[in-house]
């Protein structure tokens, strides 16, 4: 019970949640992420108790430097999106954060197969109430997509599980590998969890759909307990290099594209993704350690990047960019704040995104994957883009449409202003999470040429942006509904099913009556020797029954002989 503490502090802990009111209630919220980053940095790394299930040894927790980071990721986060949630008054909301958190803490500190699959499918119902939370049409219909998504992962990890087993393997969550086909079940469980090219649609089907507080809530943890489990379990895979390169570039053209500012929040999560991934597909001290690195940064100002955007929806009703402007003049402290989250992922120097982004290009870098290297690199100056400047611009800086709203609630602004404080410390300071890290960094981002390199890359940018906008050249942002992978089960699926019915009954009503009356013949000839007056059913003379029966024993006996 002592080692599993983390998790089940927080899972228990959200019980109570729905019991209390007013302050205790807040107390209790705030009590509980606090209470379990102490207990995680009080045990000391290890495993803990084992039993048997099934004939199946268990390790509930197993603690070392790479599963601590990442709790540590998950406990902050909590605690953000607790503070963030203060002003609610959804009690059902309130208790799914706990519940959600403890369920990736736990998955974090899983110890073998089994017990990570537990957790991460009571994190996946736990996420899917916080997208029906939001109580309508689309959000009910999104989070019975996303969780049947979840489930069809779980049910491959599962599957994976079992044939290790069978093979002799065990449940110990170690380094799986992809050789056998247990661990390649299990890579493609994690791979949908992780949002991979062709199985990320659910994120961006369902993120955008969420509460205010539940799309915040949904950023941090299940994907990034993907990339945990990718780096325990697949480090040094080759293929993930490519896979984790693809989901860097892709997302560029639907976020450009995209009008749902929340939906480009969830397009550009995919891209920095794709850098963990790469990272675990490089492997080695400095791979692990840039997934790890970046995974942490990724939690606070993906966090913060929603959070903003979810204190515009809360305010104006809409985070649509063709219906946004001009909102720094009534919400200046949330732009202020968003855009300390759009220089992070935009690995601006003095923060987060340039102190751990630039690990993973070093990795690249390292092993010489030139190839690989260059197109990060236009990755990011894509992300600098379409995240970096465009959110932050039409949101708060673009034409004014005329909302005049109060600045967000104080609890909100609280949570962002400690999201971007911690982005900013880690950028200012980036020993102090290297410390955290599997492994010794001996990494130094803060060089002459480094931060040159990323002025020359970041600038031109950001003023080629500018001038585009000036000038009047910038393509407008128009109102649509852009189309992916998911078009094919949501819309082409559904109509050619449609037309197959349609064809059939049409089929039916002109065949169906010549059919008919081919089988009323058919059967008539077939069963006229059996009817009452057919020759077969009159009486037979004796001899002749005789001759028969001679005949057939002579059959049986030749077939028999020969």
């Amino acid at each position: 019970m002592t080692a599993a503490a983390p998790a089940l502090l927080l899972v228990l802990g959200a019980a109570g949640v729905p019991l209390l009111r007013g302050t205790a209630r807040h107390v209790l919220m705030l009590l509980l992420p606090v209470a379990g980053l102490i207990v995680l940095w009080l045990l000391p790394e290890g495993t803990g108790a084992t039993f048997a299930f099934l004939g199946l040894e268990l390790t509930p927790v197993r603690i070392d430097a790479l599963s601590r980071v990442f709790a540590t990721g998950f406990l902050v986060a909590a605690l953000l999106i607790t503070v963030y949630a203060l002003h609610l008054r959804d009690p059902l909301q309130q208790a799914l954060v706990p519940l959600y958190a403890g369920a990736t803490v736990g998955g974090a500190l899983a110890g073998d197969l089994i017990t990570l699959l537990v957790y991460w499918e009571f994190a996946s119902l736990a996420s899917a109430f916080l997208i029906w939370a939001r109580r309508s049409e689309r959000s009910y219909r999104a989070g019975l997509r996303y969780l049947a998504v979840q489930l069809t992962a779980g049910l491959l990890i599962f599957a994976g599980t079992a044939l290790r087993v069978q093979a002799g393997l065990g449940v110990e969550f170690t380094h799986l590998g992809p050789d056998s086909p247990g661990s390649a079940l299990i890579l493609l469980g994690v791979g949908i969890k992780c949002a991979f090219p062709l199985l990320h649609t659910w994120l961006t089907d369902t993120y955008p759909e969420a509460t205010v507080v539940g799309s915040v809530a949904l950023s941090p943890f299940t994907t990034k307990l993907a990339v945990y489990v990718l780096a325990r379990g697949f480090a040094g895979t080759d293929l993930l290099i490519w896979v984790g390169v693809a989901m860097t570039v892709f997302p560029i053209l639907y976020a450009v594209l995209e009008n749902d500012l929340r939906r480009v929040l969830a397009y550009s999560l995919i891209n920095q993704l794709g850098f963990m991934v790469v990272a675990v597909g490089i492997g080695g001290e400095p791979g692990v350690n840039g997934a790890a690195a970046h995974a942490f940064a990724h939690i606070v100002y993906k966090s913060l990047l929603f959070m903003s955007m979810g204190a515009v929806l809360h305010r104006t009703g809409t985070v649509k960019a063709s219906e946004l402007g001009g909102l720094y003049k009534s919400m200046p402290q949330t732009a202020a704040l968003c855009m300390v989250g759009a220089a992070s992922i935009s690995a601006f120097p003095l923060f987060s995104g340039f102190t751990t982004k630039s690990m993973i290009m070093e990795a690249a870098g390292l092993e010489h994957l030139t190839a690989v290297w260059l197109l990060l690199l236009l990755a990011s100056a894509g992300v600098l883009h379409y995240v970096g400047i465009r959110v932050p611009f039409f949101a708060f800086f673009a034409h004014d449409r005329g909302h005049r709203v109060a600045e967000a609630p104080l609890n909100m602004r609280v949570a962002m202003a400690l999201a971007a404080l911690i982005c900013v410390v880690v950028g200012v300071a980036p020993n102090l999470l290297y410390g955290l890290l599997p492994y010794p960094v001996d990494y130094v981002p803060y060089t002459v040429p480094h931060v040159i390199n990323q002025l020359q890359l970041l600038l031109p940018a950001a003023l080629a942006f500018a001038l585009l906008v000036r000038t009047g050249r910038y393509p407008p942002v128009l109102r649509s509904v852009n189309l992916d992978v998911d078009v094919v089960y949501r819309r082409a699926l559904p109509a050619g099913w449609d037309a197959l019915s349609r064809a059939v009954l049409r089929a039916g009503g002109a065949l169906g009556p010549p059919l008919r009356r081919w089988g009323d013949t058919a059967w008539s000839t077939v069963t006229r020797p059996l009817r009452p007056e057919a020759r077969s059913a009159k009486p037979w003379p004796t001899h002749v029954m005789a001759w028969w029966a001679v005949f057939l024993l002579g059959t049986v006996l030749l077939l028999t002989l020969l």
